[in-house]
């Protein structure tokens, strides 16, 4: 039994770094199995405001931290450990199929992530991180363009609601959609419209339009813009991008083995984080209903954590539905 772990945590973000220490921390063996290196998106981010503790850190810092933390307490890291396949064996432990080799638990936490869906566009990796211009976050990042004019780029849900986010610091805000109608939800759509037509509002639309390239010297400088209707190209000036046109959930591996959206994000029991799989519990931006922050997905590395422990005292505690599950903090 010395080869089979507690618990295995796919991926190495603030997620999956959390769930490591909480297990870790209770005395389970604990291995954390990592893709390319700790951190996911956070480590692209210079300066983080919105954490609890943190008045202001880079994301590489508070990853460091939250590393040691968990190694301190005895959880394992492996890096360059790409994960292909899982099996829930006949015993009931759960295989990890890596590149490299593979590993045996009695619990796994998904924590592998998501990525910002990418424009592709010249200067978009460049400038990529609020220092320099790029954003893929505005609830992180809106507060450090102050004053500044911003060019934010999508039509959906996510898109509307931080272009308003980022609009409450920005001196100027133009939101870039390919299309006249907006794939947001009217209620969304509304609201976007009553700012654009207020009384000196802040916010203006480019609608028919894509971008070409992002371009400055050190920084965003301007936003090469392009007319799908007319192909007239223009050049607006501004301090930074900010670019919301989706997420793409690390899930590739899990197609077939646990149940995912269209999209690709895991399904779970939302309040527990089980997947349809006894003793494989998901954590932060892969799963469903994820408020895709670096607090949020701390905690829910947190609560998958203690809801391994939960499982791994009783493992029937698997099939009981939530309403009558424990009460909070009872364990």
């Amino acid at each position: 039994m010395s080869d089979i772990y507690d618990s295995i945590i796919i991926g190495a973000g603030p997620a999956g770094l959390a769930a490591a220490l909480y297990n870790a921390r209770d005395r389970f063996k604990t291995l954390i199995l990592e893709k390319f290196y700790p951190g996911g998106q956070i480590i692209n981010t210079d300066r983080i405001e919105n954490f609890p503790g943190f008045e202001s850190i880079a994301g590489a810092d508070l990853v460091e931290k939250m590393k040691a933390q968990a190694e301190n307490f005895g959880a394992e890291l492996k890096v360059s450990q790409e994960v292909k396949s899982l099996e829930k064996l006949p015993d009931g432990n759960i295989r990890i199929n890596c590149a490299k080799e593979n590993f045996t638990a009695r619990s796994v936490i998904i924590a592998c992530g998501s990525d910002y869906r990418k424009l592709g566009i010249p200067g978009e990796e460049e400038f990529r991180n609020a220092g320099a211009g790029v954003s893929y976050c505005g609830t992180c990042d809106g507060p450090f363009f102050k004053g500044k004019t911003v060019v934010a780029i999508g039509g959906g849900n996510t898109a509307i609601e931080e272009a308003l986010h980022v609009a409450k610091f920005a001196a100027q805000l133009t939101l870039v959609h390919r299309r006249q109608e907006f794939r947001a939800t009217k209620v969304l759509t509304e609201e976007l419209m009553q700012k654009v037509n207020e009384p000196h509002s802040n916010i203006k639309l480019k609608l028919d339009n894509i971008p070409l390239a992002i371009g400055g010297s050190t920084k965003v400088e301007n936003i090469k813009l392009k007319n799908v209707k007319t192909n007239k190209e223009e050049q607006l000036p501004c301090d930074g991008v900010f670019i919301f046109v989706g997420m793409i959930p690390n899930t590739a591996f899990l197609k077939g083995f646990l149940d995912l959206t269209e999209a690709g994000f895991i399904k779970c029991d939302v309040g527990y984080l089980r997947t349809k799989v006894p003793g494989i519990f998901t954590a932060g931006d892969c799963r469903i209903g994820a408020a895709m922050q670096l607090a949020t997905a701390v905690g829910d590395g947190v609560n998958a954590a203690m809801m391994t422990k939960q499982y791994l005292r009783d493992p029937k505690w698997w099939n009981m539905p939530i309403s009558d599950s424990l009460a909070p903090g009872q364990w």
